[in-house]
């Protein structure tokens, strides 16, 4: 079974059943592999959830760097950008299940770390890309909020409330 697939069975786990549901034992029953084959790409929980992580990290980075063009204030829309696609779009559902991961390594500052380092990297402003770096680290922010809003009440905003707020931040990003 390829580790990708072991990564969904995993977020799936964690999505519908929660952190205390999480076991090797579950994911492997979920992949329906056996908890050997598990253990080959993935030798403890940590590793299993780690990956989970940086799966994570990855893609938001992926798609950050698909909308960057390099001009002034692109970082910046980039990343709303990429937020709202995260939240809103087509994978929206794939996404909140895949940032169940973050929910089960929260409690782990070894787990937690390659988020947190993705974080401080994301949210660095850089004066020569940014044209009013203090705006962009608000709307970068705001950005940040309405994801975690969303992860917690993916109701909370209909469909037009999202594409309003969308084009609000993206207006305020000076070209």
């Amino acid at each position: 079974m390829k580790r990708e697939a072991l990564l969904d069975a995993a977020e799936c786990v964690l999505f519908e059943h929660g952190t205390q549901a999480l076991t090797l034992a579950a994911v492997a029953e979920r992949a329906g592999v056996s908890k050997g084959g598990l253990l080959y790409h993935f030798p403890t929980k940590e590793a299993l959830i780690k990956a989970m992580v940086t799966r994570v990290i990855e893609e938001f980075d992926d798609l950050v760097a698909r909308y960057d063009d390099g001009s002034p204030g692109s970082y910046t829309r980039a990343y709303v950008e990429a937020t709202f696609e995260v939240m809103a779009g087509q994978e929206a559902t794939r996404t909140r299940r895949r940032w169940s991961a973050i929910t089960a390594a929260a409690a782990d500052p070894e787990l937690i770390a390659p988020l947190r380092e993705a974080m401080a990297r994301w949210h660095r402003i850089d004066p020569g890309r940014e044209p009013d770096p203090v705006a962009s680290a608000v709307i970068r922010l705001a950005a940040e909020g309405l994801w975690e809003v969303i992860s917690h009440a993916p109701d909370a905003f209909g469909a037009g409330q999202l594409a309003a707020l969308k084009r609000r931040l993206l207006e305020m990003v000076s070209p």
